[in-house]
């Protein structure tokens, strides 16, 4: 785990270094392309079922949480013009870089969920939260389209709760069982392919 840690701080901050200046452009296109700050913060669960903030750049209009977790569709209407981009390119989650560092997430491992959803995992599920959450694992390259599936949907909060959710949680059940630096690389590597591929 030592071994982990430090190759997500090595990692992590020659990334900020190198993506300081897109980290800016990013930040300033935000905040000046709609009302509101650049970074959005949300808490999640983390290891242990320990709530954090996870940062992010805002890509949805001013207090657009608060008509839904969930975010339907390619075109979800709270999603701004940049907004949409960034989310298109995976580039709102650069800031969890920061979250790596302050050694509340990792590079790779189960995505946070918010804590409404974590109430409803079985026992089995919870085992996901014995290791730190991260920017990428198994479901979020498989689950990469999650939005559109959602948008099809007459009821996206029941597939999620029902269908997505559960499938996504299996993978990381599987990414748990089978954690390793290898396993991390692959699906470092299998991220970019899905992003720039």
């Amino acid at each position: 785990m030592m071994a982990k840690r430090l190759f997500d701080l090595l990692v992590c901050l020659i990334m900020s270094v190198l993506l300081s200046p897109l980290l800016l452009v990013l930040a300033l296109a935000v905040k000046f392309s709609s009302k509101g700050p650049a970074f959005y913060m949300q808490e999640r669960i983390g290891k242990n079922e320990k709530p954090f903030r996870i940062f992010k750049f805002r890509t949805m209009f001013l207090d657009a949480d608060k008509k839904g977790l969930l975010t339907v569709g390619g075109r979800d209407p709270r999603v701004t013009r940049v907004g949409y981009f960034l989310r298109k390119y995976k580039l709102d989650e650069l800031p969890q870089l920061f979250n790596v560092v302050l050694g509340e997430m990792s590079l790779v491992g189960p995505r946070p969920e918010v804590k409404r959803y974590v109430e409803m995992y079985s026992v089995e599920q919870l085992k996901v939260l014995e290791v730190k959450p991260g920017i990428t694992d198994y479901a979020s390259i498989e689950y990469s389209n999650e939005n559109e599936l959602l948008g099809k949907a007459d009821d996206p909060e029941k597939m999620y709760v029902e269908e997505i959710m559960p499938a996504k949680l299996k993978l990381n059940l599987k990414y748990v069982k089978e954690q390793s630096f290898l396993v991390d690389l692959k699906i470092i590597f299998r991220t970019a392919i899905k992003i720039f591929g």
